[in-house]
């Protein structure tokens, strides 16, 4: 058992308890309230005296462990890019979760995470979600398959341009992409009739993946920076009626209202980058503020390593301050990460009967000079600051 007592608790439900307690046991959450009288010499206790208690913070979209740091080619594994149609594989088979990035992640505060192929391809394959503390990503995994991952824009075209070979349009980008979802389409139909009247019906390994997108279990995650891709990625999904997420949106605040009414939830960043692509002239950190307002749901990303994983609670600050507000920032790397993410029915806010995921900052996790003090994973303190300076 563990019992943190004497915190500002910001439970990102609706409740803040200003000196607060919460009890855990068996990697959940088992009692919240303004104060725990419990004798058990067996429970370990923290007192989170003067420290704000909060979720374990969220990040959306990155790619850790799947494009290690410092390790170059050989610890590079996020986009294969020499086909443009690869649903079939899986994040899960190449994060590496000895990076060292992971480390950095739980120092931060920073307890689960949305990992998946990059944006190579036209579809890229299936993000994962998983915990940040662990050596075996089986046991850390919360969601899999997660999300189909899909993009749009400069990458593709750059990258099949070079080798001679279709994509090299945006037109060429969406009807490769509407093809293969019809067909899936086709597959899905196909599968619910045979197993209706009892027919035999040969799986196909390239498609069984796609059931989970039809089904509308998992959304297909698209990469757009971009409004006219923003604008085709909201057209595709409603033409096959599937959840989108819009991931980086960097133009989004051009298009607010639209992507309002689309009714699909926006993943902005990672902003605190160089504006090197042509389709990132327009990057802002105002993006997220002007999504907000206009009743989009907002997650905010670092699309590590592009910008670093320990950095997401300074880029959520800096929407902040452009507009998106500190109770805004905070759910955008909390519950509104959560809940675009599928998972926040164990994740995201503190709650009883959740996921013992939780982060213990000195002050506000969005200011620069805030240290983590407490990192909790299933009810296991994972990073302690003071053992880290011991160290």
């Amino acid at each position: 058992m563990l019992l943190i007592k004497n915190g500002k608790i910001i439970t990102m439900s609706g409740k803040t308890y200003d000196n607060g307690s919460i009890l855990i046991k068996d990697k959940k959450i088992l009692e919240i309230s303004e104060n725990i009288n419990l004798n058990n010499k067996d429970c370990k206790v923290i007192d989170a005296k003067n420290c704000w208690v909060m979720p374990g913070i969220i990040e959306a979209h990155c790619h850790i462990g799947i494009k290690e740091e410092r390790k170059g080619f050989e610890g590079d594994d996020c986009n294969e890019m020499n086909e443009p149609i690869t649903p079939y594989l899986r994040a899960l088979d190449g994060i590496n979760v000895m990076d060292s990035a992971f480390h950095t992640a739980l120092t931060s505060g920073i307890t689960g995470v949305m990992v998946g192929p990059g944006s190579s391809n036209v579809v890229g394959g299936q993000f994962a979600f998983i915990k940040t503390h662990g050596r075996v990503i089986d046991n850390m995994t919360v969601l899999e398959p997660a999300a189909m991952k899909v993009a749009f824009g400069e990458n593709i075209k750059t990258n099949y341009n070079q080798k001679n070979m279709v994509p090299s349009t945006r037109m060429s980008v969406a009807a490769l992409l509407r093809e293969e979802l019809f067909n899936a389409k086709q597959y899905s139909q196909n599968k619910q009739n045979a197993m209706k009247n009892g027919d035999n019906f040969e799986e196909v390994f390239r498609k069984e993946c796609w059931l989970p997108v039809m089904n509308k279990e998992i959304p297909i995650k698209a990469h757009v920076h971009r409004a006219d891709d923003i604008l085709t990625a909201i057209r595709i999904a409603k033409e096959f009626d599937l959840r989108l997420t819009l991931d980086h949106c960097t133009e989004g605040h051009l298009i607010a209202n639209e992507i309002k009414e689309s009714g699909f939830p926006a993943i902005v960043g990672p902003s605190l980058a160089v504006r090197n692509k042509i389709e990132t002239q327009n990057l802002d950190f105002k993006t997220a503020g002007i999504l907000h307002k206009a009743g989009v749901k907002v997650a905010i990303t670092t699309d590590h390593p592009v910008t670093r994983i320990q950095d997401l609670p300074i880029c959520a600050g800096f929407a902040a301050k452009e507009g998106l507000g500190i109770e805004e920032g905070l759910k955008a790397i909390t519950i509104n990460a959560a809940e675009i993410c599928n998972v926040s029915d164990r994740v995201g806010s503190i709650e009883v009967g959740k996921d013992a995921d939780i982060a213990i900052f000195d002050g506000n996790p969005m200011e620069v000079f805030t240290k983590t003090m407490y990192t909790i994973i299933d009810g296991e303190i994972v990073y302690e600051a003071k053992s880290e300076e011991n160290n």
